[in-house]
């Protein structure tokens, strides 16, 4: 709670610096649209004694599924204004949201059919950025590096059918249908560069943008980990509007 409530403070701040009015500030409409990769397996969670708390990490000592399906597509707007000619604040809303199957890698159904569920992952950031502009507003190529702090509404559940692995596990576990759901805010720093090309008003683009996070999973749900790694880069076609 005390990390959300800074980094609303955060916001409140870059806020404060977009809301105060100034006849040279150049404000623009931001519009991205792209794909968004989440953490690998090798980088995911705090190992404490050779374990992983991230869910996905220990989800594979049962489950099959390939943690880079959850590559998806990630969306949103934002607002940016400039603060001199070298730098601009920013806030944007973005969205994600992605599926992916996965069948126990140790039972079958009667007859041979697997046991599958979806496992379904999806991240709301809402991000407040500084960027510094070395070569300028009025550049022809403008590029940028920036920071920022993100508020990330996640949601990630699991539903479909499970093995029973309540000990002691036989040779024929009983099976059920469940669903399982964690939501809730996180915080986390946010890093990006890119470059604009202004056409007149408009500025199209590219950026790469990472974010961090991790998400705590309710301890009621019976979910393999405590954690969801929300962290992951962003590769993203720009469109932005100045006026």
């Amino acid at each position: 709670m005390r990390r959300l409530m800074l980094s609303l403070a955060v916001v409140s701040v870059v806020g404060a610096f977009i809301a105060t009015p100034a006849a040279s500030a150049q404000q623009a409409v931001n519009f991205f649209l792209g794909g968004f990769v989440p953490k690998s397996f090798d980088s995911r969670g705090d190992i404490n004694n050779g374990v992983s708390n991230d869910v996905l990490v220990n989800n594979l000592n049962f489950l099959a599924f390939n943690i880079n399906r959850f590559d998806g597509v990630t969306f949103g707007g934002e607002y940016l204004v400039g603060l001199g000619d070298y730098f601009d604040a920013g806030g944007s809303l973005g969205f994600y949201q992605q599926t992916v199957p996965a069948a126990d890698i140790n039972f079958t159904n009667p007859g041979g059919a697997p046991i599958v569920a979806d496992l379904k992952l999806r991240i709301v950031p809402i991000t407040a950025t500084i960027r510094v502009l070395p070569l300028g507003h009025r550049a022809p190529v403008v590029p940028y590096a920036g920071v920022g702090v993100g508020i990330n509404y996640w949601r990630y559940s699991e539903a479909g059918q499970f093995v029973d692995y309540t000990p002691p596990v036989g040779n024929n576990p009983p099976t059920f249908l469940g669903t399982f759901v964690g939501n809730g805010w996180a915080v986390g720093p946010v890093v990006m560069g890119g470059v604009r090309v202004p056409i007149g008003p408009m500025e199209p683009g590219f950026e790469v943008r990472y974010q961090g996070a991790k998400g705590d999973l309710p301890t009621n749900q019976s979910f393999s980990g405590t954690k969801i790694d929300l962290g992951g880069i962003s590769y993203l076609f720009t469109f932005a509007i100045r006026f």
